[in-house]
């Protein structure tokens, strides 16, 4: 239980922080105060600093984390980032966030009544703190970065050289319905409350300067660099983007990296832990749970979608927090006796439905050393003609399975990791009768453990609904039932062998585990687990294009999230291959043509082989029965 509250708080409105460049960042600082007289403490203590791009006077975030944290002897710093609310400057997204942050650290460090740094945050929040990390700010001493990135290019903005299509549709909700221009102007935020991102998505692809974004051309601007710019740009190594490629430069201090198996996030947060643990001498902790993108509004649920895992999936986050922030800003607690890995293990449950009608999947939290985790066995399992998956390599000198990908009828997505794909719920009522802040989000690709089977609530799907796998253009391997269960634990990689008949498209992968039919689901379960894209001329994680020859057979390498499963005896293992996933990732049109907005489309031919040479696989982090 969380230590109990002693002190009172003083707030202290709009204290301008002056950047290097002369924006002024404004930021509200939460003090302890006597609880008796009111007045602030005056001894040195140390400050915790969340920059945010949501409104630093958030209700929640006023009281759950300013006021929070402030009662139990905290110099609380809440900022709004460069040209959000109160801030000055012009917004774009991500970037400046560097600088930004590692100047309002010493900021803070020089304040009479501040001893010492230490951040925290999710997502947008969370991204910050490494990038200001990344400028080794001289009083930065702890950092709890739950849910962030690690290379925009390589997985979280671009993926694999596709787009996670969460950002456009961030650009039109958070972004556009909040910018400073809506808030001072309600014409422009009726505008944006009345855009709803599922006929936008519909018609996909945005144009340039023809669609509602355009009624603020920065934010279309910074949208359209992302959706649009190659990866041979010095653009994508900026410090506020790509933090591996400052990993040796990046703040040396006690960090917890927490994450969620269903997070947007979910690699890089592993990525950025296992890459710190042995570059850093300070302590890097490891946190990943079973929930979505979020912290504790997730973290105190059971489920993800339409699967539950039971009330050990339960954690209490702001505790989690102190306890950590005590320990190494105050040398309190007993944060030191944890592991330097907490994770969960999902699929320990009974398979049927609970009384909130959600599959029963179960699961119970883990401890290690280090991520990978020590004794995993890497195993193969190959794609087979047959529709197998198997640890078998294939002995086939040619086989293979062509289909049509048409970019006009992608492949919906159904849940996984996924964050920002939201639209504005459309209502009748005023913005005086019901203010933006007030209203709901409604979820575009829903976001958590699914089973892969279309309803008339499935975006972009249409009649006759049913399983995915049913579809022409996904290709199904799975392995016989399971004699007995198997738990994987740690990162997966997929090899597909691909070739097309034009100069780029697309191949994906996602990893499912497959519940037998039973009585409470007649027709099975198809849990997804994790998914990844690869666009043909990025290909292995390429920085420049390099384009495709029309039936030439390539190595398409992917990195679906990582997770954590058992799968039970009589399960199945299946490897889904596919060309599309939308809306969680841009649709590729096959032509060859620009990465975003090309107005042609190209029905491909696509073939996967599963033969002697080129042996389609899935590579499982296999974890021993003891």
């Amino acid at each position: 239980m969380a230590r109990a509250s002693e002190y009172g708080v003083t707030v202290h409105q709009d204290l301008r922080v002056e950047t290097r460049d002369g924006v002024e960042l404004s930021t509200d600082v939460y003090r302890p105060a006597d609880p008796e007289t009111g007045q602030p403490v005056e001894e040195p203590l140390p400050a915790l600093l969340e920059r945010t791009p949501y409104n630093k006077r958030d209700p929640d975030r006023i009281e759950n984390h300013g006021r929070y944290f402030a009662k139990r002897g905290y110099v609380v710093a809440i900022q709004d980032v460069r040209g959000r609310f109160e801030s000055g400057g012009t917004f774009y997204l991500l970037k400046n966030e560097a600088e930004d942050g590692a100047d309002t650290v010493e900021f803070l460090a020089d304040l009479p009544y501040v001893d010492g740094v230490g951040t925290f945050g999710l997502s947008y929040m969370a991204w910050v703190q490494t990038a200001l990390a990344t400028q080794d700010p001289d009083d930065l001493e702890a950092m709890f970065v739950n849910q962030g990135a690690a290379n925009a290019w390589e997985a979280t903005l671009r993926h694999n050289g596709a787009f996670e299509m969460r950002w456009l549709t961030w650009a039109f909700t958070f972004g556009a319905g909040f910018a400073k221009s809506s808030l001072d102007d309600p014409n422009l935020q009726r505008l944006a409350t009345a855009v709803d991102t599922r006929d936008v998505l519909g018609e996909e692809p945005v144009l340039r300067g023809q669609s509602p974004l355009a009624e603020w051309p920065e934010y279309e601007k910074y949208a359209f660099d992302y959706m649009t710019r190659g990866g041979e740009e010095a653009f994508w190594d900026d410090p506020s983007l790509n933090f591996e490629a400052h990993y040796d430069e990046l703040a040396d201090v006690p960090t917890v990296y927490s994450g969620s198996w269903y997070d947007s996030y979910a690699k890089a947060t592993t990525d950025n832990f296992e890459a710190l643990a042995d570059r850093k001498e300070s302590d890097q902790y490891l946190i990943m749970g079973p929930w979505t993108h979020g912290a504790q509004s997730t973290w105190t649920r059971t489920f993800s979608g339409e699967t539950d895992f039971g009330e050990a999936a339960v954690v209490d986050h702001l505790e989690t927090m102190l306890a950590f922030f005590d320990h190494y800003l105050k040398g309190k607690g007993t944060w030191s006796d944890r592991p330097p890995v907490w994770y969960f293990r999902m699929g320990i449950g009974d398979g049927g439905l609970t009384t909130d009608g959600r599959l029963d999947h179960g699961g119970e939290w883990s401890e290690a050393d280090a991520w990978p985790l020590p004794g995993t066995d890497f195993t193969t399992y190959y794609a087979h003609g047959d529709g197998t998956l198997s640890t078998e390599p294939p002995t086939a000198d040619d086989s293979s399975t062509t289909y049509e990908f048409d970019p006009r009828d992608p492949v919906p997505t159904i849940g996984g990791n996924c964050s920002s794909y939201y639209s504005f719920e459309q209502r009748e009522e005023t913005l005086e009768e019901l203010p933006a802040g007030d209203r709901n989000l409604v979820s575009v690709t829903g976001h958590g453990g699914y089973d892969q089977r279309t309803d008339p609530e499935t975006f972009g799907a249409d009649e006759p609904y049913g399983p995915l796998e049913h579809r022409s253009d996904v290709v199904t391997f799975r392995t016989p039932r399971l004699s007995e269960p198997v738990e994987i634990a740690g990162p997966i990689r997929v090899r597909v062998f691909g070739s097309t008949d034009g100069s780029d498209t697309d191949f994906t992968a996602k990893l499912i585990d497959e519940y037998p039919p039973s009585a409470d689901f007649p027709n099975g379960f198809a849990l997804n687990l994790s998914d990844s894209i690869c666009r043909g001329r990025y290909r292995g994680y390429r920085r420049e294009a390099d384009f495709l020859e029309a039936g030439e057979i390539y190595e398409f390498y992917m990195e679906p999230y990582p997770t954590a499963n058992v799968f039970g005896e009589g399960h199945r293992i299946r490897l889904d291959v596919s060309s599309s996933n939308y809306p969680r990732y841009d649709v590729n049109h096959n032509t060859g043509g620009p990465l975003y907005g090309d107005r042609k489309y190209r029905v491909a031919e696509n073939t996967v082989y599963h033969e002697r040479e080129n042996a389609t696989h899935v590579e499982l982090p296999i974890q021993s029965a003891e």
